[in-house]
């Protein structure tokens, strides 16, 4: 038989998944961390213009494709053509035409020069006026050299220049040439051929990310943690739908057999699963089931005894009763002459003293059967017992026409006995013999010591027991030769069975009897302390 695995208990169950489910519901308040946080770190994730401006589909004009580099919301690029006209623009906000002064302002994305502006309009006494100040960097990235040029509030240069010879601008060459063209945003630009030869414009605006931008950003991030709520709806049944599979489903099955036996049907549990208390409940279920069929087996069988004892009662009260009945009747209707009415007299005084026997044996095997029936036992030596009985019965065995072999050892063999109540085995063995075998038969009565038990052997060599009746013999109304026929009630071997137990001992009818013995009863009784 293989190994059944053993499983745990009920409380360790319900505490692993208190503790797997704790780790279920944190493993998805992380997911949905880890989704709001991605959410909040798209606000800070930058364009790729590096993969836009080498990718392919750049110069062969497939523009939507470069969508995925642009990173954030908006972040966007444009394409203008040599003549300054707009293309392609990824978002709004887009010049539809720029001369190319103007893009030739804004400053390039592979280029190194860094152009700072500072308003000069509160000075006193000063017109409005802006410095620019664009500082030019080495391949190294070391500053190469700095060149300052301040314009008045008409965008005119009235001090310095940045080399080409410009004296004034116009107000969008001035945003283009700052990178204030978009607001919370900087330009930078890129030149390519198309496939046709023709020079191209890319122009780049990456946004800046104001606190408004942030906040606006973070407070629609709440909506993520709702993924929380069918999260744990969804985590909650399946450990709902796990526990049911290992609390509930057991228990059901457990329930469906208590009613089933309640029903009169007798299911057996088994090993229903689930924790280990609930299949020990099991366990002990069936246990209980087994006990309580063999306890209605044996109720049917006490039944079916007890009908039986009725029914034997009945047969051998009616058959005295029915001929001093009858006797009677015939005396009183002057049926019988006056010379007769003394053997029918002494007739029914043999069935009455038959009848008085009977009841007397009806009295003593309820009396033993009854739960009040108790010993007043005595430490006996029963060897002395023996000798003092058979003494006392020689001469009625003698009279019988039987003869008699003793083995009683001279050492004392002490047991607890009440003498009276064994006095009445020893005298059901003996009438038995004496009644149910010939004339010349030999009993036996043998004494020994055996595994610390004292043993009483009551032999014969008579006729013996049939062997269909040896199984039964200790039954009530059963008697060695015929189970409703002969002399005796057959009461006297279950009285006897039930005093030795009583005793704590036991008696049985040996099914291989000693050589030269027919029938043997063997009584084992504890040796006193």
């Amino acid at each position: 038989m293989k190994n059944k695995k053993v499983r745990g208990g009920l409380f360790g169950l319900l505490v692993r998944n208190y503790l797997f489910f704790t780790l279920t519901l944190l493993a998805m308040a992380g997911v949905v961390f880890a989704l709001w946080n991605s959410w909040l770190d798209s606000l800070y994730q930058p364009a790729d213009w590096n993969s836009l401006l080498s990718d392919p589909a750049l110069a062969a004009g497939n523009y939507e494709t470069l969508r995925r580099y642009l990173g954030r919301a908006g972040n966007d690029f444009a394409i203008y053509d040599s003549g300054g006209a707009l293309v392609y623009a990824s978002g709004s906000g887009f010049d539809a035409q720029c001369t190319p002064s103007e893009l030739g302002f804004v400053p390039l994305w592979s280029g190194s020069e860094e152009i700072s502006v500072y308003d000069l309009s509160s000075f006193q006494g000063e017109e409005p006026r802006c410095l620019l100040i664009r500082q030019l960097f080495a391949p190294d990235g070391t500053p190469d050299r700095t060149e300052t040029m301040v314009l008045d509030s008409n965008f005119q240069v009235v001090y310095g220049g940045f080399g080409d010879d410009r004296t004034s601008y116009t107000r969008r060459e001035f945003l283009y040439l700052t990178g204030t063209r978009f607001s919370n945003a900087y330009l930078s630009r890129e030149t390519y051929p198309n496939p046709s030869g023709q020079l191209m414009t890319v122009l780049l605006r990456n946004t800046y990310i104001t606190d408004e931008v942030y906040f606006q950003h973070y407070n629609h991030s709440w909506r993520i943690w709702l993924l929380f709520i069918p999260l744990y709806l969804t985590g909650a049944g399946v450990f709902i739908w796990w526990m049911g599979r290992k609390i509930g489903r057991p228990l059901r099955r457990l329930n469906e057999a208590v009613v089933s036996q309640s029903e009169g049907r007798v299911v057996r549990v088994g090993d229903c699963g689930g924790p280990r208390e609930i299949r020990l409940i099991g366990e002990s279920f069936d246990r209980f089931s087994d006990r309580l069929a063999k306890s209605e087996a044996e109720r049917r069988r006490l039944d079916q005894g007890r009908q039986k004892l009725i029914a034997d009662i009945s047969h051998d009260l009616k058959t005295p009763i029915t001929v001093i009945a009858g006797y009677i009747d015939a005396i009183c209707d002057g049926k019988v002459p006056p010379e007769e009415v003394n053997r029918y007299l002494r007739a029914i005084q043999g069935k009455a003293e038959a009848l008085t026997e009977l009841v007397n044996a009806f009295h003593e095997y309820s009396k033993v059967e009854h739960p009040a029936f108790v010993l007043h036992t005595e430490r006996t030596d029963l060897c002395e017992f023996l000798r003092e009985y058979l003494a006392d019965k020689y001469d009625e065995i003698d009279l019988a026409g039987f003869s008699l072999e003793v083995s009683i050892p001279e050492k004392p063999v002490f047991c607890a006995l009440d003498q009276l109540q064994f006095r009445r085995v020893v005298d059901n063995l003996l009438s038995n013999a004496l009644r149910h075998n010939r004339m010349g038969t030999i009993l036996f009565f043998d004494v020994s010591v055996e595994n610390r038990a004292a043993v009483l052997r009551v032999a014969d060599n008579g006729s013996g027991i049939p062997p269909d009746r040896a199984k039964s013999i200790f039954e009530p109304f059963v008697v060695g030769s015929d189970a409703r026929s002969g002399t005796g009630s057959g009461l006297g071997l279950s009285i006897t069975k039930r005093i030795v137990e009583k005793h704590g001992g036991t008696v049985t009818l040996s099914p291989r009897p000693s050589p030269d013995r027919s029938t043997e009863f063997i009584l084992r009784l504890p040796l006193a302390p």
